[in-house]
């Protein structure tokens, strides 16, 4: 059955709201399963087919995971969208609650229904390969905030003082944590034979190591959301745009802001591990530099060409070569 009714759903902690288009219903329940259950008793009030919905949801992390487990289960079509792309297709608004924004999200819906896919649910190993990556980018995160504060505390006091020996006592928590983590994500990916098998793929390129292979699984969700290494590098803010308009405005092409910054981090440490060690990427760096070509650019041409070698070795399900076109 075509869709027919799109619901916009405001996710928060403890409750979600939900409004209807077309028309202007409104729910507000709990974000527990007995509120999963009103929302279908709901459905069937307004007399609602529940084979011709489709939930709308912005990317909320751990809120609408219970939910979208729910929706899966009842065989409800349901999508997640960026905040920032329903923030900017509204134009100017003003004044905002949960309810308003839930209906915000639905006349989203609507207008975009004919572009939205429905999602599903990633497999369990892929969800917990996921939960363990976004806790050990915290982890970093914190023991990398603490490891500064110490250098900073080490200029002005003592190596006994409290504070010193209190910080480094919580990076050295924080350490063992992010191995343990470590070791869990290994056995997680050991123990799935797609997972284990498109980890070492990824890492046969050079300058690709455990972490980013992760997070690359994790981000494309084991290259199905993502099969066009343009598109993610899209995402990853690497894929340079153009910048002119008429006759007057004629700039460099240049990345876009609006990415995913911890992958183009993760990608910027792998390209310069690569210039060290992939003799072609060295000599290409070297040969730009000496035509006079920025630095920065030439980074993330490199940052480029990992990426797409990476979906690459995904797509032929071979490890990469070196010197790939001498051998052929």
């Amino acid at each position: 059955m075509k869709l027919q009714t799109i619901i916009g759903a405001d996710l928060s902690k403890d409750s979600i709201d939900l409004a209807l288009y077309p028309g202007k219903n409104h729910l507000k329940i709990e974000n527990n399963t007995a509120g999963f259950r009103l929302l279908i008793k709901w459905l069937r009030d307004l007399k609602i087919n529940i084979s011709s919905v489709l939930v709308v949801m912005e990317h909320t992390g751990l809120y609408s995971y219970h939910m979208e487990y729910f929706l899966h289960k009842r065989q409800i079509s349901f999508t997640k969208v960026s905040a920032l792309a329903i923030k900017r297709s509204m134009g100017l608004v003003r004044g905002k609650s949960d309810k308003i924004d839930a209906q915000r999200i639905a006349l989203y819906g609507y207008e975009k229904r004919d572009r939205l896919i429905a999602a599903s649910i990633p497999d369990e190993a892929l969800q917990r390969l996921q939960m363990l990556h976004s806790t050990r980018e915290r982890l970093v995160k914190h023991c990398s905030s603490l490891k500064c504060a110490v250098k900073l505390y080490r200029n002005i006091l003592k190596q006994s003082d409290v504070i010193i020996t209190g910080h480094l006592a919580l990076i050295k928590n924080f350490t063992t944590q992010i191995k343990k983590i470590e070791s869990e994500i290994k056995q997680v990916m050991s123990q799935n034979e797609v997972l284990h098998q498109n980890g070492k793929l990824l890492q046969s390129v050079i300058g690709v190591g455990p972490v980013l292979s992760v997070a690359t699984v994790v981000k494309t969700k084991n290259f199905s959301q993502f099969t066009d290494p343009r598109k993610f590098a899209c995402h990853c803010g690497t894929a340079p745009f153009e910048h002119s308009s008429g006759t007057s405005i004629r700039k460099k092409t240049r990345v876009s802001h609006l990415a995913d910054k911890s992958m183009k981090t993760l990608l910027d440490q792998s390209a310069k591990s690569a210039i060290q060690h992939d003799k072609e990427l060295k000599q290409y760096y070297q040969r730009r530099l000496e035509m006079g070509k920025s630095k920065k650019s030439t980074i993330n041409i490199v940052r480029n060409k990992i990426l797409y070698r990476m979906f690459a070795v995904i797509k032929r399900q071979t490890p990469f070569v070196k010197n790939y076109l001498q051998t052929t």
